[in-house]
């Protein structure tokens, strides 16, 4: 037992190394499978529903929309909550799922809830209440946040790629908004200007914590809305992001099971040379 404890000791620490290279990638992995799972639920809701569903849910929410007149942001719980009515706007799967974000330039898709609690910015992106839902408007401006560089998701990780003129869209019940970045800025948190509506524009604007795991400031990147015909022209001018992997994670799927076979292979090799040596 003595003379095979050395190896033993050497296969737990390689194991135990290669997890900590691999929780992340394969954590992400987990929480963009859950994400889908999250996407693909809320669509086939969608599609149990009628015209007159959707008619009513979109008429409901711009009415709420008209009572904010000017964006607040969080003080307190009541305010991270939100009220009853803002609870129900939008919410036709019942589990507080919005709709959803997509970013092509950034290969993302991922769901938006209400409501900024840690629970959500876990596992996905969080509209913040005090603020116009996003369901588009003249004199609109919804402000969705996700974390970046969480160990377990990329989340909002990549969002300082983003650049002038990238289209990102909002898929909410039966539509599709379109939104191009027009600017993209960094602030201290207390600094809500650019956060603000705008009399004749409809805007969303997605915030995450900069510098990247230090997180003193705030990314604002925001967008105006554009017919979704326009955005989609524009698209065909951009080769599509066939994959879904960040280059990290493609590497380390890649690198991380050569490196398990070729430890093995050394491990085997030496046995087989002692058992000669015998």
């Amino acid at each position: 037992m003595k003379k095979h404890l050395s190896t033993i000791i050497l296969v737990l620490v390689f194991l135990a190394g290669l997890g900590l290279v691999m929780y992340p990638t394969v954590s992400d992995l987990v929480n963009k499978a859950h994400q889908s799972v999250a996407i693909d639920t809320y669509e086939q809701k969608i599609a149990d529903m009628t015209k007159d569903d959707f008619h009513k849910i979109l008429e409901d929410a711009r009415q709420y929309n008209h009572t904010i007149t000017t964006n607040e942001f969080p003080r307190n719980q009541k305010d991270l909550d939100g009220n009853n009515e803002y609870q129900a706007a939008v919410n036709p799967s019942g589990d507080g799922m919005i709709g959803y974000l997509r970013i092509d330039s950034i290969r993302l898709r991922i769901p938006i809830f209400h409501t900024t609690k840690e629970s959500v910015l876990q596992k996905a992106v969080g509209h913040i209440p005090t603020t116009s839902l996003p369901v588009g408007g003249v004199g609109t401006h919804a402000v969705l946040t996700g974390h970046r560089g969480l160990p377990s998701a990329r989340l909002f990780t990549d969002l300082d790629k983003v650049k002038l003129g990238d289209v990102f869209y909002i898929y909410v019940l039966d539509e599709v908004l379109a939104y191009q970045v027009d600017q993209i800025v960094t602030v201290v948190p207390s600094e809500v200007n650019d956060l603000q509506i705008v009399p004749g524009k409809d805007y969303v604007s997605l915030v995450t914590c900069t510098p990247y795991g230090i997180n003193t400031h705030r990314l604002i990147v925001r967008g105006n809305r554009i017919s979704y015909e326009v955005a989609v022209q524009r698209q065909k001018t951009i080769a599509p992001a066939v994959r879904s992997l960040t280059d990290e994670q493609f590497a380390v799927l890649v690198l991380a099971p050569a490196l398990l076979i070729l430890f093995i292979v050394v491990i085997l090799v030496k046995r087989k040379k002692r058992r000669n040596a015998k």
